[in-house]
């Protein structure tokens, strides 16, 4: 396991990166990452469906230069503490959910679920995409795959 830098506290981008410090927990830092994903769905949920996405879209844009930018200066590939991208792939797995603390623990479930489990492309993504890019790419991915699942959940019910 990658210890968190002291930079963490110190450099924004870092501090961003590092999911407002939720990637510095001592253990499943992707899980508390996307924990602390949770309250800016809430927040944004009401914001209505466009204003939601052009966020989630900022996000990742800024994700990749974040990341990348986080991963150079640490000199390690995608540290386990960045968690920008778990932040992003949840948001994407939210899109047009209507928000319910039930919806969100079970958004955070399914997109664990991909997160970990990295079916094809994500896995694929995960291990050939370089950067900042490949950061993001790979939980933008399991975003998708996890706001299909919510979507024939939400139609089922």
């Amino acid at each position: 396991m990658n210890r968190a830098p002291a930079s963490v506290w110190r450099r924004p981008v870092h501090f961003l990166a590092f999911g407002l410090g939720s990637g510095t927990a001592p253990f499943a830092p992707g899980t508390f990452g996307t924990l602390a994903a949770i309250p800016f769905y809430w927040m944004m949920a009401g914001l209505g469906l466009w204003p939601y996405i052009a966020i989630v879209v900022a996000a990742s844009v800024l994700g990749i230069w974040i990341c990348d930018r986080t991963s150079k200066d640490l000199g390690v590939h995608d540290h386990s503490g960045i968690v920008w991208d778990e932040f992003v792939g949840y948001w994407i797995t939210m899109v047009a959910v209507p928000f319910s603390w039930q919806a969100a623990l079970w958004g955070f479930v399914v997109f664990r679920v991909f997160d970990i489990l990295k079916p094809w492309p994500i896995r694929w993504a995960d291990r050939r995409v370089a950067g900042g890019f490949g950061i993001m790419l790979d939980d933008i991915f399991a975003g998708i795959f996890a706001w299909s699942t919510m979507h024939l959940w939400l139609w089922l019910h």
